[in-house]
Parts: C-alpha cells; sequence; structure tokens
C-alpha cells in the first residue's frame, strides 16, 4: 500500500509559503540542476524562509515517520493550544501527556511529545525563549546552527536542513527524506548505496544555492505523484515520466516489473 500522503507537498502550490523565484532554465552545469530547472518548470519555483525557527522544529518533528495529512493537523491543535505567547515557554512547561494528546494525530505521539518539551526547557535555558532562538537560526552561523540543532535529541539532518531552510532561509540547503533519498540515488544523482548525508552533499556540491529549496520541495511532489517507492510511473510507461531523459532507473526494471533499492540493483 502506498505511503497514505496528501496530493499536494504543503510546501508547494500557490499557498504552500515561501516566495516566487523565478529561475533561468538556460544550459544547466549538471544534470542534477537539470533534474531541479525540470521540477521547477512542472511544479513550482520559490525561495524559503521566514518561519519562527522554533515553530518550524516543532512542526517538523511532528512530521517525523509520519505524512502531511497527519502531522498538519498536529501542528495547528498544538498552536491553538499553545501558541499566542512565547511558544517555548509554553512547551517547556507544558504536561507532557496534555501535549501528547494534543499531536496525537502526528502517531508517536509519546515519544514526540517529550522530545519537544525537553528541547523547548534546554532552548529557554540556553537562548531565553523563543525570539532569540528565531534570531539565531536565522543569523548565527549556518554550520554552527545545524550542529546545535543536531545536538536536540530526536533532531536528525533532515529536521535540522528544514529549520535552516524554512526557517533561516538559507541557500544552498537540500533537506533529504525518504522521496529525495531514493529519487537521487534512482536517477543516478547520487551513489546507488549513498545514505542520506551522502545524497545531500552529492546534491548541495551539484545545485545552485538558490535552487536547492524548491528542489527539495518539489521532489517530494515528484516521488508522491511519479516517482513512487513501489510504483514508479516509468514501469508500465517509459513515456510517462516527465524526468524520464533524465533518468539512469537504477533499481527499475520495465522488462520484468520489478523494483528494488537502488543499493540492491544489479550492475
Amino acid at each position: 500500500m502506498d505511503d497514505p500522503e496528501p496530493e499536494r507537498n504543503i510546501s508547494g502550490g500557490a499557498a504552500g509559503g515561501g516566495t516566487e523565484q523565478g529561475f533561468d532554465p538556460a544550459t544547466a552545469g549538471t544534470r542534477a540542476e537539470a533534474v531541479v530547472d525540470a521540477l521547477g518548470e512542472l511544479y513550482w519555483q520559490k525561495r524559503y524562509g521566514g518561519r519562527d525557527g522554533f515553530e518550524c522544529l516543532v512542526r517538523t518533528i511532528l512530521s517525523q515517520n509520519t505524512s502531511d495529512k497527519a502531522s498538519q493537523p498536529a501542528h495547528d491543535a498544538l498552536v491553538d493550544r499553545y501558541g499566542g505567547g512565547d511558544l517555548v515557554a509554553a512547551l517547556a512547561d507544558a504536561d507532557q501527556q496534555e501535549l501528547a494528546e494534543t499531536i496525537s494525530a502526528a502517531g508517536l505521539y509519546n515519544q514526540k511529545s517529550e522530545r519537544i518539551v525537553a528541547i523547548a526547557e534546554l532552548i529557554r535555558e540556553e537562548y531565553g525563549g523563543e525570539g532569540a532562538f528565531d534570531t539565531f537560526v536565522k543569523d548565527g552561523d549556518p554550520d554552527e546552527v545545524r550542529e546545535r540543532l543536531l545536538d536536540f535529541n530526536g533532531v536528525g539532518p533532515k529536521t535540522a536542513d528544514c529549520v535552516l531552510l524554512f526557517a533561516g532561509g538559507r541557500g544552498g540547503v537540500f533537506p533529504v527524506d525518504t522521496h529525495v533519498h531514493r529519487i537521487a540515488r534512482r536517477m543516478g544523482l547520487a551513489p546507488a548505496d549513498a545514505d542520506h548525508e551522502t545524497v545531500r552533499e552529492h546534491l548541495e556540491a551539484a545545485v545552485p544555492a538558490e535552487k536547492c529549496g524548491f528542489g527539495h520541495t518539489a521532489m517530494i511532489q515528484f516521488g508522491r505523484e511519479y516517482c513512487r517507492a513501489r510504483k514508479p510511473a516509468c514501469l508500465d510507461d517509459p513515456d510517462a515520466c516527465p524526468l524520464a531523459e533524465y533518468c539512469d532507473q537504477v533499481g527499475v526494471y520495465p522488462a520484468s516489473g520489478e523494483v528494488v533499492d537502488p543499493a540492491e540493483a544489479s550492475d
């Protein structure tokens, strides 16, 4: 069964946040850039940034191991109950079980509520509150911000990079989720056996900084619509994929109908 995801990436489309960012899709310097250009023409070109740093962090934690369809209601319920003031202070003082009930739509709510309360307590202790943490995320050295975010329990590279992108507005940040990880290796933009961090390094090195943000969100949309994990569009019809000309089809075997993880693909 396919993942239960909404039809549209919540960071894409006309109402998905960010500001329109045009680009010239003339001769791309790398194949990865050509792929991102094609995705931008297929979906959207945007510049992200400006979200509140802590709320963005919380929102991304809620999205871990679940879909937008589940995490968005949990985020909205959290903001309804605890928003309106300093969200760091409100969540640092929150009753963990009450918070767990509030975000139950997101799944793994006990674990996520524990992590959110603990992170809020650390941020209040270290930065004093929501405003100072937001300033750190937006104005601090990006490497230092990423390192500090990764120090928080439950915050991995993808979560840290999403905060840098959607709150910090940092160029050259290409967060890697399961869709990006699969597609980059399937298309041959990164080694077939690359882990998430290695895929990120390849994409950030090959895609111009101003294109990484919408490259991330548009690639997620492409993964939902065309390059699905078990049933990519090219499996039955090579012409069904709008990015077919760029793809190595690593791990996809139309002749046999087999689809495997790129790392397990035969030579």
